[in-house]
């Protein structure tokens, strides 16, 4: 497995918000802000923020899963 990349963080009207390539993955709030900024400053910095994003973000080729569309039989 490769080492995450691209990811950056800002902090913006006490939110962190942090982006891959550019775009907007997750935005943290309150305690979970506070929990990030003080994480992000002892540790591995993309590692942390690709674990915070996971699940949230998706990039603009890949697939988002949802409700299929039902065959309309005949009437």
């Amino acid at each position: 497995m490769s080492r995450p990349s691209g990811y950056e963080w800002t902090v913006r009207d006490k939110q962190v918000v942090i982006s891959h390539h550019g775009v907007e993955a997750a935005v943290l709030r309150g305690e979970r802000a506070h929990q990030f900024v003080r994480e992000a400053e002892k540790g591995d910095q993309q590692l942390l923020m690709a674990r915070v994003a996971e699940g949230t973000y998706k990039a603009p080729g890949e697939r988002r899963s949802g409700p299929k569309p039902r065959p309309r039989g005949r009437r």
